[in-house]
């Protein structure tokens, strides 16, 4: 497998998975409204999830920042790193992002903000002190490729998107629990109004799940693509790899780990050990040892 192929497998797939995940929504919402033939439903969890996406969009990196206890970084107080992510932005093409530092030792990092031009990379004073130079470039190289691809965006428009699912299903719920709305008549007291009404109430109660695993598939996938694109940033898949056995080995929770936070991390903040079988569907990132694999496995030409 040569590296732009995993970058095209990686792009396919994450399409699909946010594809499935606008068809849930608009299939909940038109569901909804038509068992109860109230349109407003629709037009009152809209207007609420419209608010929410314009508050994460314009503020969720300052959010981030402010939960993981981040500290800016300028280049008078470490040139070293400063000079390091100033080198990969003109190699990427992309404009130079605000340094953080996290003054933990978890060996972590992580990118935010809604665009490259206002762009956040953020590094555990762990990680600072583990790796070595080669390694942590390809680990920022990996979090400027996120900012290159648009993932700061893209996780923002994800992690929304499961507000609003999880917002519409507890509508739904408490408003057929308090008796808010008239079912559709005709249909509405028979058979099929019956069974309209009960897929209904699944849907309200298992949506909020199916919208998770998809936010954590489309997390993954783009663990996958940003190293392959770090990796075609630094022409050295090893850097990368070297540092994720490194971060793996460490295991230390990191003391500031939020869920809501949880999958900007190039690596599990949390220092859990891996699932297996179905409980790795809820894992923010892939298995570290399938993505050291493929970095060593890939072919740069």
């Amino acid at each position: 497998m040569t590296l732009y192929t995993q970058i095209s497998a990686n792009k396919r797939r994450t399409t699909l998975f946010l594809g499935g995940f606008l068809v849930l929504l608009i299939g909940l919402g038109y569901l909804f409204s038509y068992l109860y033939n109230n349109p407003w439903i629709v037009v009152i969890v809209t207007v609420i999830a419209v608010t929410q996406a314009l508050i994460s969009y314009y503020y969720s990196d300052s959010i981030t920042l402010a939960i993981s206890h981040a500290q800016p970084v300028e280049k008078k107080d470490n040139p070293e790193i400063y000079r390091l992510v100033e080198n990969l932005a003109i190699t990427a093409g992309l404009p130079m992002p605000k340094i953080y530092f996290i003054p933990d030792q978890s060996p972590n990092a992580f990118a935010t903000g809604r665009d490259p031009q206002h762009a956040s990379v953020c590094i555990t004073l762990g990680l600072a002190q583990v790796l070595n130079k080669n390694e942590l470039e390809g680990v920022i190289a990996h979090e400027m490729s996120h900012i290159g691809d648009y993932d700061i965006r893209l996780m923002t428009l994800v992690v929304v998107l499961v507000g609003i699912v999880a917002l519409m299903s507890d509508f739904f719920l408490r408003w057929t629990w308090f008796g808010g709305g008239r079912r559709r008549s005709g249909d509405g007291d028979g058979q099929l109004g019956l069974i309209l009404f009960i897929v209904s109430i699944a849907l309200a109660i298992l949506a909020p799940l199916a919208a998770t695993l998809i936010q954590l598939a489309i997390s993954r996938k783009r663990e996958f693509l940003a190293d392959a694109n770090g990796a075609l940033l630094t022409r050295y898949p090893e850097g990368l790899a070297s540092a994720l056995e490194k971060i793996s080995r460490t295991n230390i929770p990191l003391a500031e780990a939020n869920k809501a936070t949880a999958h900007l991390y190039i690596e599990n903040p949390f220092g859990q050990k891996r699932s297996k079988g179905l409980n790795s569907l809820f894992d923010t990132h892939p298995p570290v040892e399938e993505r050291i694999r493929i970095l060593r496995q890939m072919d740069l030409k």
